[in-house]
């Protein structure tokens, strides 16, 4: 499996990528993801370069949004300060489940970070979805905090607040033939 960059041209693919996790997660009694995300929003961060696809031959196996950028009102002024990546979207095809992928990409994630100079690997989680949250503890997260206050991205009250964090470190145990390039920390 190679990883890259997503392109403008991913779009309508992530979109619909992310109705499918939206419908398998309602399936298991989920709320989360239930808002449509919005395209020009997804488009930005494309464009920002800080999405990234897995593709397994003609298929796309994930993604995973990785961003020096924090969402606005979940990290104190503290944690900003200390250099850090923040994962969003990780988003495994239900043709790939099973298989820890969503494990390897929070590990490729971290062996990005510190490459870049990152001391912490970061991330907010659904604040009802306690499988996930699970998950992320397994993978070698500490939970922070959960954060209620304030509003989602795409409209709505804050449903993605559940903070989590793991110190970055090298590591090529995700396996993935890595096709993106990264800056070196100074």
């Amino acid at each position: 499996m190679i990883i890259e960059r997503a392109t403008a041209g991913d779009l309508d693919a992530l979109l619909a990528f992310r109705q499918e996790a939206a419908s398998w997660l309602t399936a298991l009694g989920s709320d989360q993801w239930q808002r449509p995300y919005p395209a020009d929003r997804l488009l930005a961060t494309i464009e920002a370069r800080v999405v990234f696809m897995v593709r397994d031959g003609a298929a796309t196996a994930a993604t995973i949004t990785l961003t020096p950028d924090a969402e606005e009102g979940l990290w104190t002024e503290q944690e900003l300060r200390e250099e850090s990546r923040f994962v969003n979207k990780l988003t495994v095809a239900r043709t790939h489940a099973g298989r820890d992928l969503g494990g390897r990409l929070l590990d490729w994630a971290g062996d990005r970070a510190y490459r870049s100079g990152a001391q912490w690997l970061r991330l907010d989680a659904w604040t009802t979805n306690r499988p996930l949250q699970e998950y992320y503890l397994r993978h070698g997260f500490d939970h922070v905090r959960t954060v209620t206050e304030g509003g989602a991205v795409n409209g709505g009250p804050r449903v993605s607040g559940w903070l989590a964090q793991r110190v970055v470190s090298p590591s090529r145990r995700h396996g993935f033939e890595d096709r993106t390039e990264v800056a070196p920390a100074s």
